[in-house]
């Protein structure tokens, strides 16, 4: 039993009388919870990147089944479509609660100047059918080095290249996330280093000069290039397009991590999951942010325990800011 003294019973007494101020800091305190900025990103499927074989259809009942919001589209998949099966698949998006993750870029840019316009002149037709189908984003990386081209030979062909096409992605309403490589093991691979860090990205983005170009940013890269939250504070939601989540391996010093071998969000704590994504809730990022972990004992795994697994490191990865 709880035993009051005299002079804590005349001070419940007195505060009784104050009920009306408690009632205003309470009602303050609920009004500052209720404008904290909250999760608008969401929690993709992306089969490729966790060794998941499932066709496009398939893919939309595993993401319902496993509490996803988002799926990767497959270009494939849609530009073999009717027009009343593309209806269908928007249908079933509908009903299972989906909307579209992020397609990935059809066009080679990276190497020779040929396939470059190859693909730049098949890219208008897979654009008008992904406007169709009612997608918006388009995300892609680059090579952090090169071979021969010195990194300002190399910065302008990229910007030469990336804005014709982005050129024809933002005539069907699509925008253009890109990826920088973060790893020094990669960057460092070939004679002349590229972009490899946000503000590198920054400016060739900048000289691209076209509102749809953005950011695909991957945690992973965040970390390896030694980026902090105020980093991804300096931008907003209209420059992200796509966001990847990775942890690192334990043990391994930030310069000495090799690409190809990567955790699941949460996994070591190696990555610091809830500043970068705290970071996104700040900004009012509301795209998809989906894995790519390169994490080989998740692609030996049967499928259902895959998508389970990936489904669970997700929400234990959102769960930090929520």
């Amino acid at each position: 039993m709880i035993q009051f003294s005299r002079r804590s019973f005349l001070h419940a007494a007195s505060a009784a009388g104050l009920g009306g101020v408690g009632l205003s800091i309470a009602s303050r305190r609920a009004a500052a919870e209720d404008a904290a900025p909250r999760r608008k990103f969401t929690m993709c499927l992306a089969c490729g990147p966790i060794g998941v074989r499932a066709d496009p259809r398939e893919t939309l009942a595993l993401a319902e089944q496993y509490g996803f919001e988002s799926v990767d589209p497959s270009i494939g998949f849609l530009m073999r479509l009717s027009e009343a099966e593309l209806e269908q698949v928007d249908a079933e998006l509908k009903q299972k609660k989906l909307v579209w993750g992020a397609a990935g870029l059809p066009v080679d840019f990276r190497r020779d100047e040929a396939g470059f316009k190859a693909g730049l002149d098949q890219l208008p037709e897979t654009a008008k059918r992904l406007q169709q189908a009612g997608i918006t984003r388009i995300a892609t990386w680059l090579m952090p080095s090169h071979q021969t081209l010195t990194y300002t030979a190399n910065f302008r062909q990229h910007a030469r290249r990336l804005r014709e096409t982005a050129k024809v992605l933002g005539d069907h309403g699509l925008r253009l996330g890109l990826e920088y490589v973060g790893p020094k093991t990669s960057w460092t691979r070939t004679q002349h280093p590229f972009i490899h860090t946000m503000a590198e990205m920054k400016d060739l983005i900048a000289e691209i000069d076209l509102d749809n170009v953005g950011f695909l940013l991957d945690s992973w890269h965040w970390y390896t290039a030694s980026e902090t939250e105020a980093d991804l504070l300096t931008l907003t939601n209209g420059d992200i397009v796509c966001c990847h989540l990775n942890d690192a391996p334990a043990g391994i010093p930030v310069d000495q991590q090799q690409d190809n071998s990567r955790e699941l969000p949460c996994a070591t704590g190696v990555i610091d999951m809830k500043a970068f994504l705290g970071a996104l809730v700040k900004i009012g990022y509301d795209g998809p942010v989906l894995i790519e972990p390169f994490y080989r004992p998740l692609r030996e795994m049967p499928k259902e325990k895959a998508l389970a697994v990936t489904a669970a490191a997700m929400k234990k990865a959102i769960a930090l800011v929520e």
